[in-house]
């Protein structure tokens, strides 16, 4: 059944403009035709409907699709903003704001892990789990840990206090000892730097006469002590110079003994502090000084200690605080020891194989949000309704399911899933299956745009080209070997790698084929860390007559029975380059052009499948305008001109000719139409091609808007158009069908100027495209030159160094050199050069291949998927 007012699939076709029609017929062909049900070559064929629940049992029919089915929920309150549920997604926020604060305490405590890598054993165990429960036992552990905290903070602060004072008096001690030394007894031999609290803690008039009358005059110095933190301790002298303009004088005794902060947990390293002064204190209790210099301390919230009047009082006092730092320290255990018990029935994990009971209520909550947040999106309120999107193949399992638990709870109200029996206006969303080793390359293509519905993806010929052309850059043997053992490993210790390195995890497929090319590549290249190897007998062969000489060139010949005119004889080197060619003179020019004319061929192979893939969706959407006015003229000018340059480069690989012609030069002739000189086909031949490539290109422009325009014109006559009285009622009604406040797609105004203009600038675009980037794909030749040099200079400086001194020295050398050579291997080849390449390839496939037909207009489906959400979370 449908909604009221919906049309027939007729009516809803004939009220779309033209340029709908082929998304039109792209959704009936997805219904038709078995072939269309790949789910990689092409999205899944989607359906729409409507969800009903009955609001009692809302919660748990959702829980249940979940866990088990696809399907993407519309807002059917976007305009309203009406949210029912919103009082529960209040409450599991506060939840959330529990748990993080009990995951930073756990970080406190020593040694605690939570375990958190078994997300299946959760999602089938997750209805053991009830949010009235749950909420209740995290708000009475939140209290606990709010006690714990302060508790702790509260005996930290009595155990630094202590511990403060004790340093404090350990200091006035040390001060006072060597006050009561005579000062005959002191080593004459000693300097009068080496001990300077006997110095700064003399009084100054002791020693001169009158004295004992100036004390008669109450005229004495005193001092303030406390405990500062290191890092304010020149700004605090600073602001004691200036405050008193210089009638102070401070001392400071590093306390080697970190101490905790009691409110942030971090360790703070502090100094003692004597600030001594001269005070009055006749007929006052407190001088201004005095007064002066305390709230400077109150300012810096020192603590400040009182001052021993005398050694005895000082030990006596040492031996009290001592007493209390070893008290408050056991008290400080103790408490430690109870929060680690309390916290290991959170680190716990629940079950064999589990997760820790922390991290399962984490879970819970995600999960829990996540439901609410879905039920918002629902409108009703006796039964709740939503529109949905969910794959074709997947609609008899969803209802199957909901007749199942439906019929679980006899006497309530079962829930139902209506399918449309026509489409609405916007295009479906698009979902494409993948597993682990399709995955990455699919999400490499996502990166560039999603397709739009019933699109060829590129993914599924990324997977095969996409490592291809990595090796064909970085084609090593040696190298590629270590990045395959790289993949292997990836691929073998993967479960390990899933938590704990999850990019290597998820690149580990991607990794794997990488290398396998890069080798395959490596041996056609003859190169094994620059160095080639004779696998098979070569074609080539010195002179007998040859000399040793060194410094002079030797010219090899054809092997006996290597026919190099390819009549018949014996057949060339049977696999790869011939090993003759490493070491030779002309080495580098040989591989150059070899490289260079076989990147070519590979990129305008790679372009002909872009266009045959776009041959395959203007059939597949059933777009005749597209297929006859786009794609066969954009084949025939690739063909015509650029394929026609392949085949020379072919045709001369294999043809032996007397006086080969250049290929460039008849290029550039066939392009400017001018003579070629030394032509490999005749004259008439690439000027019939020329002309037909010239002739593509009005072919491409031209038709196009005009059939369009027509289109319009025969729908405007038949009143379809939706400009009418009829077309704006047909619009409320497919709008009211498809449920109000969800998104539509909006029908634009034809306009024959902007198709036109859109049209010439696809033409231009498309013409100069295929020159550019068929020179863009000479990058696969210039890194794989640029690959293989930095090779070569690596061992040539390097390992050849080392074997080429003379003994003894050589061992010694090659040994270090080839540690040198094993680190440049590493951190440039296996490192940048691997990027390099891999960025290199990423923009072929971009721009060069998925250009010619992938528009990547789409927008992806989102199923509300209890896993995936639970995997994002973790991220």
């Amino acid at each position: 059944s449908s909604h009221p007012g919906s049309r027939s699939d007729a009516a809803w076709a004939r009220s779309r403009p033209p340029c709908d029609r082929s998304l039109l017929g792209a959704r009936e062909a997805a219904h038709a035709f078995p072939w269309s049900r790949m789910g990689i070559l092409r999205s899944e064929p989607m359906k729409h409907g409507t969800l009903v629940l009955p609001i009692d049992r809302a919660r748990q029919f959702i829980d249940i699709i979940g866990a088990n089915t696809k399907m993407q929920f519309e807002d059917m309150n976007a305009r309203e903003l009406h949210r029912p549920y919103k009082k529960y997604i209040q409450r599991i926020d506060e939840m959330e704001r529990i748990l993080r604060f009990l995951l930073v305490e756990l970080t406190r405590v020593p040694h605690a892990e939570v375990v958190k890598t078994n997300l299946d054993s959760f999602l089938d165990h997750a209805e053991e789990y009830k949010l009235d429960e749950v909420e209740a036992r995290l708000k009475q552990i939140h209290q606990d840990f709010i006690q714990f905290k302060e508790n702790n903070a509260k005996l930290t602060a009595r155990r630094n206090a202590a511990l403060e004072e004790r340093y404090v008096v350990q200091t006035a001690i040390a001060s006072m000892a060597h006050v009561s030394r005579p000062a005959a007894r002191r080593d004459p031999g000693a300097q009068d730097s080496d001990d300077f609290e006997f110095a700064a803690s003399r009084r100054l008039l002791d020693d001169e006469e009158g004295g004992t009358g100036r004390r008669a005059l109450e005229t004495m110095f005193s001092n303030i002590a406390g405990v500062i933190p290191q890092a304010d301790q020149d700004r605090f002298a600073r602001t004691l110079f200036r405050a008193t303009r210089g009638n102070t004088f401070t001392h400071f005794q590093q306390i080697f003994e970190p101490m905790r902060d009691p409110k942030t947990g971090l360790e703070v390293q502090k100094s003692v502090f004597v600030i001594y002064f001269q005070d009055h204190r006749a007929g006052v209790s407190v001088s201004a000084m005095s007064e002066k210099i305390s709230k400077i301390c109150a300012s810096y919230g020192v603590n400040t200690y009182r001052w021993p009047t005398s050694r005895e009082a000082a030990e006596e006092r040492r031996l009290a605080l001592q007493q209390q730092v070893d008290d408050q320290e056991r008290l400080l255990k103790a408490h430690e020891n109870f929060v680690r018990s309390e916290a290991a029935t959170l680190l716990e994990p629940v079950r064999l194989g589990g997760d820790s009971l922390i991290e399962e209520w984490r879970l819970f909550c995600i999960k829990e949000k996540s439901i609410y947040a879905t039920l918002n999106l629902f409108e009703g309120h006796m039964n709740l309704r939503a529109n949905c999107w969910y794959p074709a193949a997947e609609e008899d399992q969803i209802r199957a399911l909901l007749i199942r638990n439906s019929s679980t709870q006899q006497g309530h109200s079962s829930a139902m899933l209506v399918s449309d029996r026509t489409l609405p206006r916007r295009s479906p969303p698009t979902y494409i299956r993948k597993n682990e080793f399709t995955g990455l390359f699919q999400d490499l293509v996502d990166t560039y745009g999603f397709p739009r519905y019933g699109e060829a993806n590129p993914a599924l010929f990324t997977i095969v080209t996409f490592p291809f052309l990595f090796g064909v850059m970085y084609g090593d043997v040696g190298h590629g070997s270590m990045l395959l053992m790289v993949g292997v490993y990836a691929v073998w210790k993967a479960e390990d790698l899933k938590f704990s390195i999850p990019e290597l995890y998820s690149a580990r497929y991607m990794l794997l084929m990488m290398g396998l090319f890069a080798v395959y590549v490596g041996f056609l290249y003859n190169d094994f860390f620059s160095i080639g190897f004779t696998l098979f007998s070569s074609r080539w062969q010195a002179p007998p007559t040859a000399g040793h000489t060194p410094g002079t060139s030797v010219t090899y010949r054809p092997a006996d029975g290597f026919d190099i005119r390819n009549e018949g004889g014996g057949g060339p080197y049977p696999f790869g380059v011939d090993p003759a060619w490493h070491g030779a003179q002309n080495e580098l020019v040989y591989m150059n052009s070899m490289k260079m004319k076989l990147s070519v061929v590979l990129g305008v192979s790679q372009m002909i499948l872009g266009l045959l893939l776009r041959f395959s969706n203007a059939i597949y959407e059933r777009s005749p305008t597209d297929l006859f006015c786009e794609c066969c003229p954009m084949m025939v000018f690739m063909v015509c001109f650029f394929g026609f340059m392949d085949y020379m480069i072919l045709y001369k690989w294999v043809t032996a000719i007397n006086n080969p012609p250049s290929i460039i030069n008849s290029m550039i002739a066939m392009a400017m139409w001018t003579e070629d000189t030394n032509p490999m086909f005749g004259a008439m031949l690439p000027r019939a091609l020329m002309l037909i490539s010239i002739l593509a290109v009005p072919c491409m422009l031209v038709p196009k808007p005009i059939l369009k325009y027509m289109q319009h014109q025969q729908q405007a006559a038949r009143g379809g158009h939706g400009h009418g009285a009829l077309g704006e009622h047909a619009a409320l009604a497919d709008e009211e069908a498809c449920g109000g406040g969800v998104f539509e797609e909006e029908e634009e105004e034809f306009d024959i100027g902007e198709i036109a203009i859109h049209q010439v600038i696809e033409t231009i675009e498309y013409v100069l495209g295929t020159v550019s980037h068929t020179a863009s794909y000479l990058r696969l030749w210039a890194l794989s030159l640029a690959h293989q040099q930095l090779s070569v200079v690596f061992f040539r400086y390097t390992i050849l160094m080392g074997l080429t001194a003379a003994f003894p020295l050589n061992i010694i050398m090659t040994y270090f050199f080839f540690a040198l050579w094993f680190g440049i291997t590493i951190g440039i080849l296996l490192g940048m050069d691997v990027m390099e390449c891999f960025l290199h390839v990423l923009r072929l496939h971009w721009v060069e291949f998925q250009s010619k037909f992938y528009r990547a207009d789409g927008y992806v489906f989102e199923p509300y998927c209890h896993k995936t959400l639970l995997e994002k979370g973790d991220d």
